[in-house]
């Protein structure tokens, strides 16, 4: 609870200075009787008894009026967060190959499933050096022979984790492919129309006004950036992965790739007769990883396990850095209403009671 006039609240001081008063002052007799004897032995009855109640309600009303002098009112914080912030997509080849198992501290997992594991926490961040993006927008394209986006832009990241936690190796082998091309190209797209989706976005809700300044209009995107995690080689899509590369630079695009890759890579199978670990032949093109990166002005790293790719990952956590500006605005809502009221109630009981049920005469 907040209070517009805090210094009306000293007002509550003169309540037991009024209270002292009435206690040190002297009664004077009414009506003057020779003797008390006589009416000390009748019994006091309930109506006596209770007449202090309408002293307290009448104080209680003043402590009451006084509370609602000083404007009590409830606080809601509403924040407007301007973020020049890294528009970033992450684009994750979820193949057939992607199920050869990989180290992940201590842990045995597939491919993707390690990547996920590293990646909710270059979004989320974690004690151990990542900050997180949460000013970030970070979309999500999967991709097999087709490429697809899982997950537009968003600030979300709590829908963007769970898409990709949804996320699985692709199931069936005619859906089954590594187009690298078709997946930078569909995610350079949607990072080229961001911008204009998100002003056009707020606009329609009401949420910018048009002749706002470009510092006031919301969220502005600084950089646009890419991380392509692939264990393959392109195979198949209508664009070639450079050609793509050439329109994300074009776009001012940055691509990090990843090479998810290890010589000693195998597969675990379940058959009728026992569980077998298969080698995993590595197709990993690095030539062409390499090319994409240099092409757009980011790096290509190869990642063996899961820690040479959570060290990847942070090495782009420093270079794709976000600058935050909030604003923050107060709204109240004023409750000296119902204080006040609860002060006409009392001195309206003390009225009515003092003029019917504990009314004396004189």
């Amino acid at each position: 609870m907040h209070w517009h006039s805090p210094w009306a609240l000293l007002l509550l001081l003169i309540i037991p200075v009024l209270l002292y008063i009435r206690a040190r002052r002297s009664p004077s007799a009414a009506v003057k009787f020779p003797s008390l004897i006589d009416l000390k032995k009748c019994p006091a009855s309930w109506r006596l008894r209770l007449r202090p109640l309408l002293t307290g309600a009448r104080f209680a009303a003043l402590a009451l009026l006084i509370i609602a002098l000083a404007r009590p009112r409830e606080q809601t914080v509403l924040s407007e967060v301007s973020t020049e912030g890294v528009a970033i997509e992450v684009v994750v080849d979820r193949s057939g190959s992607m199920a050869a198992e990989m180290d992940y501290y201590g842990q045995k997992l597939n491919r993707l499933q390690a990547v996920k594991q590293v990646l909710a926490k270059f979004i989320r961040g974690d004690e151990k050096g990542l900050s997180g993006r949460s000013s970030d927008l970070i979309g999500l394209v999967t991709f097999a022979r087709y490429a697809d986006t899982a997950c537009p832009l968003v600030l979300s990241h709590s829908v963007l984790l769970e898409f990709m936690k949804n996320t699985d190796i692709v199931k069936l082998k005619s859906e089954d492919g590594t187009a690298i091309g078709d997946a930078v190209a569909l995610a350079a797209a949607r990072l080229e129309k961001a911008e204009q989706q998100i002003q056009r976005r707020k606009k329609t809700l009401g949420l910018v006004a048009d002749k706002l300044p470009d510092d006031q209009a919301g969220f502005k995107i600084k950089s646009k950036a890419i991380i392509l995690l692939t264990d393959g080689r392109n195979n198949t899509g209508r664009y070639s992965p450079l050609q793509a590369a050439k329109l994300a630079k074009e776009w001012g695009i940055k691509i990090y790739t990843i090479g998810i890759g290890s010589a000693r890579a195998y597969t675990t199978i379940q058959t009728p007769l026992g569980t077998y670990k298969l080698p995993s032949r590595e197709d990993l093109d690095e030539d062409l990883l390499k090319a994409i990166a240099n092409q757009t002005g980011g790096f290509y790293g190869r990642a063996d396990d899961a820690k040479s790719l959570r060290k990847i990952v942070e090495e782009i956590d420093k270079l794709e850095k976000t600058e935050v500006k909030s604003v923050q605005y107060a709204q109240y809502s004023e409750d000296f209403e119902l204080w006040a009221l609860a002060a006409l109630i009392l001195l309206l009981f003390e009225m009515v009671a003092g003029c019917t049920v504990f009314r004396k005469i004189p």
